[in-house]
């Protein structure tokens, strides 16, 4: 097979202070499975990357066969547009990897826009069924399902004899994620297990951090905030840990629950955008409401109480967690970018 080069749009920003994104793993992987792949862009600053993203374009637009674009549906949609955009002038193939979980709602509103876009596209990736099956309904037939993807090999396994109420959260402190929502749980918790704890992991993005921070004062709950951590310092946490809690108000595929069932951690989630489609509830974890958090301090008081349905559950999403390993996934991406165009 022959190998083609790349340009993979994104936001590589990790050594700024933000979460890794798909740019650094998937770009990662590719280029060990021999793929020559270029960046942009690690600008900070949203009208400077966005200049780097298109100079980048420019730069390469004779060296690369395809042009990878991580696709949002807010504020990033409009890079993916520009960027799109001019590859289609400078006839060069691009392929949106569809990560906002409000992109169907952009389908609706801005059906032209979003027909420039996705509609040129030489593929438009989905990776989860969510989005999928929205792409599919609004009448796009260049689409593929292809799963984020997991090394599994950073995720040590533990299955849990027995759960205690030690909660883990994980992402940005961003109002889209409700993280007030995981202190008002760990309160409600408390009430039955005052032992019970919370530790939330992820960088501040607007200010939700010292809101989280006031309520657990108000509540006098015992929460652990780490800011940002490395992979492997918060996986060292997650081992401290039994059970994963998941409060977004919108999400497409949430990476973080993705790692929390292969690390053996039962997950319970609000049941929004591509929620439902990524686990299945009583099975693969437990679905609440959005917002509601006496429902979600159940089920996580549930899990505490009985050890055979975190057991069942555990077991199937570490089982499903298998089928997004590099292993499994570079043969999907390997197919579309060794297709003749």
């Amino acid at each position: 097979m022959l190998l083609k080069n790349l340009l993979y749009i994104g936001n590589k920003l990790s050594g700024k202070g933000a979460n890794v994104t798909t740019i650094e793993t998937l770009g990662t992987l590719l280029a060990g499975e021999g793929y020559t792949v270029f960046y942009a862009s690690e600008k900070k600053n949203p009208l400077l990357r966005l200049a780097d993203m298109i100079f980048s374009v420019l730069r390469y637009r004779k060296q690369v066969d395809f042009v990878l674009i991580d696709t949002y549906s807010t504020s990033g949609f409009w890079f993916a547009f520009l960027v799109s955009q001019l590859c289609r002038q400078l006839s060069i193939e691009y392929i949106p990897i569809l990560h906002g979980g409000n992109l169907p709602v952009r389908l609706k509103n801005n059906p032209k826009l979003s027909a420039m876009v996705f509609g040129n596209a030489y593929r438009n990736v989905a990776p989860s069924n969510y989005l999928y099956s929205e792409f599919k309904t609004y009448g796009f037939t260049n689409i593929l399902f292809i799963p984020n993807v997991l090394e599994l090999k950073k995720y040590p396994y533990k299955e849990r004899t027995t759960l205690a109420p030690k909660l883990l959260w994980l992402r940005a402190f961003d109002k889209i994620y409700n993280p007030k929502m995981a202190v008002a749980v760990l309160a409600e918790v408390k009430k039955t297990y005052p032992e019970a704890t919370l530790h939330m992991v992820g960088p501040d993005r607007d200010g939700s951090m010292e809101i989280c921070k006031a309520y657990v004062e108000e509540n006098d709950c015992n929460v652990f905030f780490t800011g940002r951590l490395a992979k492997e310092e918060w996986i060292a946490i997650a081992n401290q840990c039994d059970i994963f809690i998941n409060t977004t108000h919108l999400d497409n595929t949430p990476v973080s629950v993705m790692e929390a069932m292969a690390l053996g951690l039962p997950v319970v989630s609000t049941n929004v955008g591509g929620i439902p489609f990524l686990l299945k509830d009583k099975e693969e974890g437990f679905l609440v409401n959005d917002g509601d958090v006496q429902a979600m301090a159940d089920k996580v008081k549930r899990l505490v109480e009985n050890s055979d349905d975190a057991r069942f559950i555990v077991r199937n999403a570490r089982k499903k967690a298998e089928s997004w390993d590099w292993n499994v996934v570079k043969l999907l991406w390997n197919d579309l970018l060794s297709e003749n165009h």
